[in-house]
């Protein structure tokens, strides 16, 4: 599974922008980020999981974590 080539589908699905998600993290983190450090990050698979949680919960969605029943 390649991260990037997920949140971009997740992206056009929901009608967003990179751009817009890149503001969304700078005004999130109170520093500059450009939407050319977010392609970058996405395509090097490099997005952290603060970045992650807030990208996703601008396209509405959340992170659950379960533990498996595989052990």
């Amino acid at each position: 599974m390649n991260i990037g080539k997920e949140i971009k589908k997740l992206v056009v699905e929901n009608g967003s922008t990179l751009t817009y998600l890149a503001k969304c993290i700078e005004t999130a983190k109170g520093k500059n980020y450009s939407v050319q450090n977010l392609s970058a990050k996405l395509k090097k698979g490099t997005i952290n999981y603060n970045e992650l949680v807030i990208i996703l919960k601008e396209l509405g969605y959340t992170i659950e974590l379960k533990k498996s029943s595989i052990s």
